[in-house]
């Protein structure tokens, strides 16, 4: 399992968009590993920020901004990519949510963990970190890239 890369959920893209602490999480985990996410990941996003803050009464605008510029740490990656995982990544979730299989398909292609705070990853078979627990993933990361910790 490789300590230099890490798939991110929609939720995670959704939280980066609307809150500093996410987003600093994001900026921070890029300079020490690659993060990628399925294109419709981000495509979810999209179709969920909006509605969340016009329900507040605030406008959407910055908000799409933070995950346009996010693309480039968090890279996203088109169905090609992973299309291959498809059914394995469907055997893995089908029973929880069969539309997260793309993040669960990406993760395997790359051989690498999930940043999410969705529980129907956990029991998939790879390892899942929550954005409490994430800052220990980058720690690792930069140590075993021989990185002193405060870099």
């Amino acid at each position: 399992m490789s300590t230099r890369a890490l798939v991110l959920d929609a939720n995670i893209l959704i939280r980066a968009a609307l809150g500093p602490r996410v987003r600093q999480l994001v900026a921070d985990g890029g300079t020490v590993i690659s993060m990628f996410a399925p294109r419709c990941a981000y495509d979810d996003a999209r179709r969920y920020v909006p509605d969340l803050l016009v329900g507040r009464g605030l406008d959407p605008g910055d908000a799409l901004a933070v995950l346009d510029a996010i693309e480039t740490a968090v890279v996203p990656q088109p169905p090609a990519a992973y299309e291959a995982w498809r059914a394995e990544a469907l055997e893995r979730i089908a029973d929880r949510d069969a539309d997260d299989w793309p993040i669960l398909a990406l993760s395997l292609a790359l051989d690498c963990p999930i940043w999410t705070q969705d529980q129907d990853f956990f029991g998939t078979g790879v390892p899942t970190w929550t954005t409490d627990r994430v800052e220990i993933f980058f720690r690792h990361a930069r140590s075993t890239r021989g990185m002193p910790s405060g870099a």
